[in-house]
């Protein structure tokens, strides 16, 4: 069984390993850019070792955690 460690509003780097494990390379960077903010909330609440409340979501996270998903999409196009 595996244990993995609980993910927070401020781990962007976890989330987005998750949305892309998700998503892989369908949602290329231009689609990444256009997902609103309110589906966005709700995929990073479905992430299964995801802890964070929708309390804790600001604008700013939401930003970061799409940055780094973008990051992440393009690492793996390589």
């Amino acid at each position: 069984m595996d244990f993995e460690l609980p993910i927070n509003w401020s781990d962007y780097e976890d989330i987005a390993i998750k949305l892309y494990e998700r998503f892989g390379n369908e949602m290329t960077e231009s689609k990444i850019y256009r997902v609103r903010f309110t589906q966005l909330l709700d995929w990073v609440l479905e992430i299964e070792s995801f802890v964070g409340k929708r309390e804790g979501s600001s604008e700013g996270h939401l930003e970061m955690i799409q940055s780094n998903w973008v990051y992440e999409w393009r690492d793996n196009q390589e």
